[in-house]
């Protein structure tokens, strides 16, 4: 792992460091928690997505790996918690674990708490509950119960809700809902509060729920309705059947499909001269974000020209930092050809067709799980700076023609001494987003 240079060698100001990662995602037979766990499976390629009608990303927590972590919280409020509130609360847990912070003894009582949100299959059953209860029959105790469980779910704010509650901050807690973005327009928000001197240090989480019977029903229903769309269907709009029949392949030449997935992940980022007087380990820097949108009149269809993916990583680089410095990119395919014909584009583009970089996605190892997406990208990549490895696109295995990348195919991850990397996220609706990281050696 490569030293870090600490204030003493040059001036820090308000550089955004990440000090922490934590997950609640699936793993091979049991959560994934730690960055060691998480680095065991995105280097060796496996995939942890499981069979049934569908593929689909199971995080299979159980009550009593939950309560293991909390025995303390209050049951009156910690029964009504959804799957969402408890993926969050454990990568929350983990990520202070990693960074050496306590937050039962108020070392997060003055943080930022930044949750990114996508998907509202967790807040429904709260939601129904409230909507369909009788205020004729249903008792004094049953209608607090119920509004207890409503307050705490039934919007897509209830992640930072009750994260907040647990660590007793005092500082902005918010939520931002940008489909599969979402946690890496936090990490943009985290950043500009770091460097602002607003925080010292920020939570940042993204957390999505995707109820697997919801998922089957649709590929049944779309099956049906496969016949009227292409009737209707114009240039630039996905095709209606995403197939979660088969395994996902990012950047295969047999990719069909995405799987869905579920779980948390969370990162801790502080400012350099906070981290380094408390003696934090530092995985590496936020070093710019920057987003745009195709600017199409039709809500779910995407640019396949990639033309605001490139503007969106020039605004990010602007003209502080060459391109050519940077190898590596953690790309945001979900096994979707259309996502990777942009991404393909836009390589291009920034790269020229003599200079191509390695790009790679892990979600072939957790499924597409929205708004994770982009705390696990930041510490996926940030992980590979600091051991100098490139993990390998999980189940890409024949790269597809007209690639103007390395896939990095196999179960091996690729040797590669490098200083920074760009993250890539996207949004149905023609979303990019782009984030500059660099290693501690950056100045």
């Amino acid at each position: 792992m490569k030293p870090a240079v600490y204030p003493e060698d040059h001036d820090t100001g308000r550089r955004a460091v990440v000090t922490g990662v934590g997950f609640c995602l699936p793993g091979p037979t049991k959560p994934v928690f730690t960055a060691e766990e998480a680095w065991d499976v995105a280097s060796n390629g496996r995939s942890c997505l499981q069979y049934d009608e569908v593929y689909y990303g199971s995080v299979g927590l159980t009550q009593e790996m939950f309560d293991e972590h909390f025995p303390d919280l209050p049951p009156f409020f910690s029964r009504h918690y959804t799957t969402a509130h408890q993926y969050g609360l454990l990568s929350l847990a983990h990520a202070c674990e990693d960074a050496g912070l306590n937050f039962r003894d108020g070392e997060l009582s003055d943080a930022a708490i930044l949750v990114g949100r996508g998907g509202v299959d967790a807040n429904i059953d709260s939601y129904l509950s409230v909507l369909r209860a009788d205020p004729a029959t249903t008792s004094a105790p049953e209608a607090m119960e119920l509004f207890v469980a409503a307050q705490q779910a039934v919007t897509p704010s209830d992640v930072a809700l009750v994260q907040s509650a647990l660590v007793r901050s005092n500082g902005p807690t918010y939520t931002v809902s940008c489909g599969c973005a979402s946690s890496a327009v936090q990490i943009g928000n985290a950043r500009q509060m770091i460097t602002r001197g607003e925080a010292d240090i920020a939570v940042v989480t993204g957390v999505d729920v995707f109820n697997m019977h919801l998922i089957q029903n649709i590929q049944r229903l779309l099956h049906g309705a496969q016949q009227t769309y292409e009737s209707v269907r114009t240039p630039g709009m996905p095709d209606l059947v995403p197939s979660f029949l088969s395994l996902m392949r990012p950047y295969d030449r047999r990719a069909s499909c995405i799987n869905h997935g579920e779980g948390s992940a969370t990162v801790i980022i502080e400012s350099w001269d906070h981290a380094a007087r408390r003696g934090a380990h530092i995985y590496g820097q936020v070093l710019s974000t920057a987003m745009a949108r195709d600017g199409l009149a039709n809500p779910l269809a995407c640019d396949e020209t990639g033309g605001e993916l490139v503007a969106a990583v020039r605004r990010c680089l602007g003209d502080r930092w060459d391109l050519g410095n940077v190898p590596y990119v953690h790309g945001g395919s979900d096994g979707n050809i259309v996502v990777t014909a942009f991404e393909a584009a836009a390589i291009k583009e920034l790269y020229g067709a003599d200079n191509p970089p390695l790009m790679t996605s892990q979600e072939g190892c957790f499924g597409h799980n929205g708004a994770p997406a982009g705390c696990t990208g930041v510490a996926l990549t940030l992980m590979m700076i600091e051991r100098g490895q490139v993990c390998p696109t999980a189940n890409c295995e024949e790269p597809a023609d007209g690639l103007t990348f390395d896939p990095v195919p196999g179960v091996r991850p690729r040797p590669l001494d490098f200083d920074y990397a760009l993250n890539f996220n996207y949004q149905v609706g023609g979303v990019k987003n782009a984030i500059l990281l660099g290693s501690t050696q950056v100045v």
